[in-house]
């Protein structure tokens, strides 16, 4: 039994320590959607020998002659050019116009200001996940002293749980309310920033993948919790039966060893019963049956 407890509480530790580190890794970083943007090529302003994709070339050598007639051959596609972007709850980086570094600018700047409350109860239910996630998981390290009692643990087990089924709630709400606030400003959002196409990153997968981690936690924990209850009510109706059977059996003014091996069989009747359970029955012999203060096994 103490064995099935240490693994139990390890198990709930490392999934919220799990969650805890993907929802971190989530929250700091730009990539839960990336897509492209169809932009107009710019005009080349560099040297002619150099060879460049992304922009338009004249057809005259003399770049700096604005009495000349410019005439562009590029039509349809290929005056276009499709740049990268990823955006995040802080964050949305663009290429620049030569297509090596990035660009970033608030993610706040580019919500339609009608809709960024749903962006900030966003951001706000993003780190009460993170904050109740890393409480959880600090009780749960606590419960695992070895100076508190029994009371004091399921106490301690109850706050765990509280606050790990609580904060997968919160996350869950956060990861809805992104996924509604992108998909605003996609169809709303300013025209230098609206993508041709997009789809869910890395980092949206990341968020998703530390709720499911963080509920399994809270499962696992709860498990715990019902567990121990369950056991210590059965101990409880067990120690209670006992004594009643003595009272009777002292108020008759039976032999003490007729109350010996009337104790002997009902422990071997629990005994088998335990077995018949999948239990395992030394976890309540009477010695430890009668110690109130333990841990059960």
């Amino acid at each position: 039994m103490g064995i099935q407890h240490a693994q139990r509480t390890s198990l709930a530790l490392t999934l919220n320590y799990v969650a805890f580190a993907l929802a971190v890794s989530a929250v700091t970083t730009s990539y839960w959607c990336e897509g492209t943007r169809k932009v107009v090529k710019p005009f080349c302003m560099g040297s002619v020998k150099v060879k460049q994709t992304y922009c338009i070339r004249f057809n005259s050598s003399n770049i700096n002659d604005t009495r000349l007639v410019q005439y562009i051959y590029e039509t349809g596609e290929e005056k276009f050019l499709m740049r990268k972007f990823h955006a995040g709850i802080w964050f949305s980086c663009e290429q620049t116009v030569d297509l090596i570094g990035f660009n970033c600018r608030s993610f706040l700047e580019i919500t339609p200001d009608h809709e960024r409350g749903v962006l900030w109860l966003c951001i706000v239910a993003e780190c009460l996940y993170i904050a109740l996630l890393f409480t959880g998981g600090a009780l749960m390290v606590i419960e695992m002293c070895p100076c508190f009692n029994l009371i004091n643990r399921l106490k301690l087990n109850a706050f765990a749980a509280l606050c790990t089924a609580l904060s997968g709630l919160f996350g869950m709400v956060a990861h809805m309310m992104f996924t509604t606030s992108f998909q605003l400003a996609v169809q709303m959002g300013p025209e230098d920033w609206r993508p041709k196409t997009w789809d869910y990153s890395w980092s949206y997968l990341l968020a998703w993948g530390s709720f499911g981690t963080c509920m399994g936690s809270a499962v696992t924990v709860l498990n715990h919790y019902t567990k121990t209850i369950i056991e210590f009510k059965f101990k409880r109706r067990t120690i209670e039966k006992k004594l009643r059977i003595k009272q009777k059996i002292l108020e008759l003014d039976m032999p003490e060893d007729l109350w010996y091996i009337t104790s002997l069989q009902e422990q071997a009747d629990q005994h088998a019963a335990l077995h018949v359970n999948g239990n395992e029955p030394s976890c309540f012999s009477p010695t430890i049956l009668d110690n109130w203060d333990r841990e059960y096994c």
